[in-house]
């Protein structure tokens, strides 16, 4: 039997890494790989990011290491990279780093995103590990037209998204690095608590325990918010692991290289050191990982406001107030920014009025009480913008062979995320729910 590759993972630990760690090391089940070293900015004893109740069992086993370390200092990503005594270099690096929270500013985002990636992958590089795997978050805008394949130009949207997505073009320009972007849809399952749905599935336990419907600005919800099971992404991380290592980076790129497009402002790129030129289109292999639940905003709100025993309906006046604001487009577009601001601000307003109390009520009087909760209930500006996510997921199956764990949106899924959260303690036990 040949060795098991040894890996390590960078970043993540507040989004997809434990669940990755839990599948290359699974407690009790058969090992991935040799050794397995967890590497990020968070402490775990004691945790200073929410970690799930099942993540310290993966860490107790042996030849499991986590080491916490600032990843913007070359320094310590190249100690990283150093094995430990009589084990074999690591062959798969795992690139889960990168800044989520969209409220943080745009010299965070080059600083958390940008920057700590080129510093691991040029030391991958150095190393010259056999797979460089890059978690792309859903960073980015289809348009009404889909689902997308891997070479349609989509875009990122805010001034983080554009950073993700220029981390993309600095990995793909460096030489011998063997690089491959796993570009997923909005994450849900277990212990996951960032990001769009598990924000909805609670703000949707809140409008069933009012018996009241949720709302949504955005009718009539034929969007595309595509989604992903945990399992998923972490299955597909797995599977283009395996799949470059066995082919490196010059043909992977032939089987299934795309181009990836400039969506900067060319200002902003001249003093941030490692940003490729404008004009230049370098090439990775990427692969969409959604579903296959074709999901809508209109579907997953039903879905979702359905096991919570209510109904997912749309605010009618917003679409009355964004007909009055079109009409203010004629003033100047200056003025209808600001007005359809002002309007987005009392919809935030009105929205979270409804709910985040109760939600505090409901941590209250569950049995047990709930002191403290990683899940927020409070819809800020991201989370109420319009989604446009929409991924065709064909081209990991036939290209890697990737086969679904999870290949639909359930509501025994969302059982299962509740009944976890509620028995570590996160999510409120109330009588008759």
């Amino acid at each position: 039997m040949s060795q098991k590759p040894s890996a390590i993972i960078f970043g993540g630990l507040n989004t997809c890494s434990r669940a990755l760690a839990a599948l290359l090391v699974p407690p009790g089940g058969e090992r991935l790989v040799s050794h397995l070293r967890i590497v990020d900015r968070f402490s775990v004893y004691p945790p200073t990011t929410y970690l799930g109740a099942e993540f310290p069992k993966v860490l107790a086993q042996p030849d499991v290491e986590y080491r916490q370390a600032n990843l913007t200092i070359p320094s310590a990503v190249a100690s990283a990279f150093d094995p430990p005594s009589g084990k074999a270099p690591y062959s798969y690096v795992f690139d889960l780093t990168g800044e989520i929270n969209h409220d943080r500013s745009e010299v965070i985002a080059i600083k958390l995103t940008f920057t700590v990636a080129r510093i691991i992958g040029l030391e991958a590089a150095r190393r010259k590990v056999n797979a460089y795997v890059r978690l792309q978050q859903p960073v980015y805008e289809t348009s009404d037209k889909g689902p997308h394949d891997e070479k349609e130009d989509v875009k990122p949207v805010r001034p983080l998204d554009v950073w993700w997505h220029e981390t993309l073009r600095m990995l793909a320009s460096i030489d011998d690095l063997p690089l491959v972007v796993l570009r997923i849809g909005f994450v849900y399952g277990p212990y996951v608590e960032f990001g769009l749905y598990p924000l909805v599935i609670t703000v949707a336990s809140i409008y069933g325990y009012m018996n009241k419907p949720m709302k949504t600005p955005w009718g009539p919800g034929k969007d595309g918010v595509n989604t992903v099971h945990i399992d998923d992404v972490s299955g597909g991380l797995w599977a283009c692991a395996k799949w470059m290592a066995s082919l490196g980076r010059q043909q992977a790129n032939l089987t299934a290289g795309e181009k990836i497009y400039f969506h900067n402002d060319k200002s902003k790129i001249k003093d941030i050191e490692g940003t490729c030129i404008p004009d230049a289109q370098p090439i990775a292999p990427i692969f969409n990982l959604v579903d296959d639940s074709e999901m809508t905003m209109a579907k997953g709100g039903s879905m979702i406001t359905e096991f919570f025993g209510t109904t997912f309906e749309f605010y009618s006046f917003f679409e009355n107030t964004l007909a009055k604001v079109r009409l203010c487009y004629t003033i100047s577009p200056k003025s209808f920014v600001d007005i359809l601001k002002l309007k987005l601000d009392d919809v935030v307003e009105e929205i979270n009025e409804h709910h985040v109390g109760t939600w505090t009520e409901m941590l209250q009087t569950s049995n047990p009480p709930i002191v403290q909760t990683p899940l927020d209930a409070y819809m800020d500006h991201w989370a109420l913008s319009r989604r446009k996510l929409s991924y065709n997921n064909s081209k990991i199956k036939k290209v890697i062979g990737y086969k679904l764990v999870r290949p639909q949106f359930t509501h025994d899924a969302l059982r299962e995320v509740v009944d976890k959260w509620k028995a570590e303690g996160s999510w409120p036990a109330l009588e008759g729910r």
